[in-house]
């Protein structure tokens, strides 16, 4: 099974809500779309699921135009933020439901409600009412429902956004497991890096209705292929800094050095823009040839093991994300330092130029 897009867009009031996109999702595979709010995720979706119908392009399933094919005669499932489960029924009919209304025979029904029940957990629960069920448990009733009726594809459209962090991290790493039982393409919608590393698959990161890039999600987050994917994959976003390189030299900003060396070693010499996360900015010198930058402290934000620290250096705006607890005055000056093997570069035109040494050899 394969879901293909090709040259799809679509186009709201003269308003371009997904740019053309052509993407192909193959059989067996998690898909993350990755994006902040606004992004396109949602609306990409409802073109796959045939909610919306494009502007442009057509779509494939199995080789198969389905373009104008309404979403009821199309093997898609698809699951929201929103616990969307029928309250006055228990979760065993709450599963059964789409089978009962594709008029499978009764043995048929308790056979795959038992089976789907078993593999999302749910056993125990099936005799309870999804309002007697914990926020983590009715996503899973949720979730059982759509995958009951063997769809193909199934859609999740930021499905833990609305549980608190502990369910969250329960259900992560569930998915995977669900996702390699049921077989099918799975797409999942999230707003976090983080998510989409633990998930795994490809990633297709979105920025204001564009794929700017997709692939095998270690891949697309460790090269990035333009400044525009490195900052939507980032959490916070990518730090970026003025660079020029000069015969055997890089300078950022105004004042910090560091040699042109690895993959910035046989650049054109010229103007740049630096970029390094956030998680890699500290507070001491680890490394001889660390890149020091001098910045005013403005606020902190202690999360308990990790402190987030917002920058400004001349007209940037920074954050940095140090291990530990740091109780830091703001409005004083202090010195960050970046290892360069860290640092991306991208020319004028945003596209990656040198990747992060770390990148090349992980």
């Amino acid at each position: 099974m394969t879901l293909e897009l090709q040259g799809v867009s679509r186009s709201v009031g003269g308003k371009m809500h997904i740019h053309p996109t052509s993407l192909t999702l193959q059989n067996g595979t998690m898909n993350v779309l990755l994006g902040p709010t606004l992004s396109g995720k949602t609306s990409l979706m409802r073109l796959m699921a045939g909610l919306d119908k494009p502007t442009t392009g057509r779509i494939l399933w199995e080789g198969q135009d389905v373009t104008g094919v309404r979403v009821q005669d199309r093997k898609v499932a698809m699951v929201y933020q929103q616990f969307i489960n029928y309250p006055g029924l228990t979760v065993y009919e709450n599963i059964a439901s789409p089978l009962r209304l594709m008029g499978k025979a009764s043995a048929e029904i308790d056979r795959a409600v038992r089976q789907t029940a078993e593999m999302l957990r749910l056993t125990p629960m099936l005799s309870r009412k999804p309002l007697e069920l914990s926020g983590g448990q009715q996503q899973r009733c949720a979730l059982a429902r759509a995958l009951v009726k063997g769809a193909g594809l199934v859609l999740l459209d930021e499905p833990l956004a609305n549980l608190d962090y502990k369910l969250r991290e329960e259900l992560r790493v569930e998915i995977p497991r669900i996702f390699e039982a049921s077989g099918a393409i799975f797409v999942y919608a999230t707003t976090e890096p983080e998510e989409a590393l633990l998930l795994g698959g490809n990633t297709a990161t979105l920025w204001e209705g564009r794929v700017t890039q997709f692939g095998p999600t270690p891949q697309v987050f460790r090269l990035p292929q333009d400044a525009t994917t490195a900052r939507v994959f980032s959490d916070p976003p990518m730090n970026f800094v003025p660079c020029r390189k000069e015969a055997h030299r890089l300078t950022f900003g105004e004042e910090a050095h560091a040699p042109a060396e690895g993959p910035t070693r046989d650049l054109p010499d010229g103007t740049y823009t630096a970029g390094f996360r956030a998680n890699h900015v500290t507070l001491n010198r680890h490394s001889g040839d660390a890149v020091e930058f001098r910045c005013t402290l403005g606020a902190t934000e202690i999360t308990g093991s990790e402190t987030f620290v917002h920058l400004t250096h001349g007209p940037d705006r920074w954050v940095g994300l140090i291990h530990g607890v740091h109780p830091l005055t703001a409005g004083t000056q202090t010195s960050i330092f970046v290892d360069p093997a860290h640092v991306y570069l991208f020319d004028q035109s945003g596209r990656l130029a040198a990747p992060a040494p770390y990148a090349m050899a992980a």
